[in-house]
């Protein structure tokens, strides 16, 4: 059996990526060790999820200039939930962007939403019986 463990997000400042992901989305912050000279492992995981976000600090020039630009512009990740509209007023109330308003399409409501770094997001409720 595979699966995927964590996927990595580059990001300017650890604290501040945790603030946005346990404070405003509600993940769990699943590890935060400190590795030495400034460098942490730090893993966020949405509440009942199996894969983690790694946040992983730019330290160089180049990996900050991605950061905010993980997917080009796309959409870059997919993340499910059981109540899209109860997850929707929570995150406006709590500041999070949104770049449109719910929807419905074929395969459940879905809305796009920004985490703190600029970086697209799909919030998707699956329909019923998909």
């Amino acid at each position: 059996m595979s699966r995927i463990g964590a996927i990595s997000l580059l990001v300017r400042d650890y604290d501040a990526a945790i603030d946005f992901y346990v404070g405003k989305l509600g993940f769990d912050l699943s590890e935060d060790t400190d590795m030495g000279g400034g460098k942490r492992w730090v893993c966020v995981t949405p509440k009942g999820g199996q894969t983690s976000l790694l946040l992983a600090r730019a330290t160089n020039e180049a990996q900050a200039a991605q950061v905010g630009n993980q997917a080009g512009g796309r959409v870059w990740l997919f993340l499910e939930t059981d109540d899209l509209l109860r997850d929707h007023a929570e995150w406006l109330a709590a500041g999070v962007h949104f770049r449109e308003n719910p929807r419905h399409e074929p395969y459940g409501k879905v809305v796009v939403f920004e985490d703190l770094y600029g970086n697209a997001w799909d919030l998707i409720e699956p329909a019923t019986g998909a």
